[in-house]
């Protein structure tokens, strides 16, 4: 415990903390059954704050969280949620963990070695989300998904991510912001019918904060490693 209060600054054991806390309090109030719910939450709030340090932890929660998730999202039929996080997200999860393992900054397997995209695959990771969004819009359409735009900017905003935080670009936070905001949209719809999934919104709120942190701390990762 005591390496793990080192590891982390005051700055990240505030975020976090307060992350999970409000996360919890709003589970108290608002909801009281959807344990589900809860242990995802906490679980993708952790997950983001090893992200945010570039560690593989991070990556092997959000494998979970994506698990956890799928599961939450079939329950109010956003079958887009469900099919994204089980069919894209999780296994791109997969090979982001294996990808930071095999590049760790200078050996230290806690640190991610920050990487820079360049021009030609920038291009061709904007083309591949463009066929992956097409596509995915006619299977959710297929599927009679509820909110089918917002259902379809999220598997934009969740390839794009993923394809960064596979390729170790700081960028990859900011998509991550750019989902959540997708996402918050989406379950605020949900809560004008069922007031428990604002404990989910609440959750969103904080994983926003936490994606934005995580690319300022990326920048100053990038910054420290190119110096050195």
């Amino acid at each position: 415990m005591k390496k793990l209060l080192e590891y982390f600054s005051k700055v990240e054991l505030i975020l976090w903390v307060s992350s999970i806390t409000l996360i919890v309090v709003s589970f108290m109030i608002f909801d009281r059954e959807s344990y589900l719910t809860l242990a995802a939450s906490v679980i993708g709030g952790t997950a983001l704050i090893f992200n945010a340090k570039g560690n593989p932890i991070g990556q092997a929660l959000i494998i979970v969280f994506s698990v956890l998730y799928a599961i939450i999202s079939f329950s109010f039929a956003y079958y887009g949620e469900m099919i994204t996080y089980l069919g894209m997200s999780a296994p791109m999860a997969v090979v982001a963990l294996v990808s930071w393992m095999k590049n760790p900054y200078n050996g230290n397997k806690a640190e991610v070695k920050v990487n820079r995209l360049k021009g030609k695959e920038i291009l061709f990771m904007t083309i591949l989300t463009i066929v992956v969004t097409v596509i995915f819009y006619f299977i959710l359409k297929n599927l009679g998904t509820a909110n089918i735009v917002p259902s379809t900017f999220s598997v934009t905003t969740s390839f794009a991510a993923a394809y960064l935080t596979f390729r170790r670009s700081p960028f990859y936070a900011l998509a991550y912001a750019a989902n959540d905001a997708v996402l918050l949209i989406l379950w605020t719809i949900a809560t004008l019918s069922d007031i428990s999934y604002l404990s989910v919104i609440i959750c969103f709120a904080m994983f926003l904060i936490n994606d934005i942190y995580g690319f300022i701390n990326w920048r100053k990762m990038r910054k420290r490693q190119q110096s050195v």
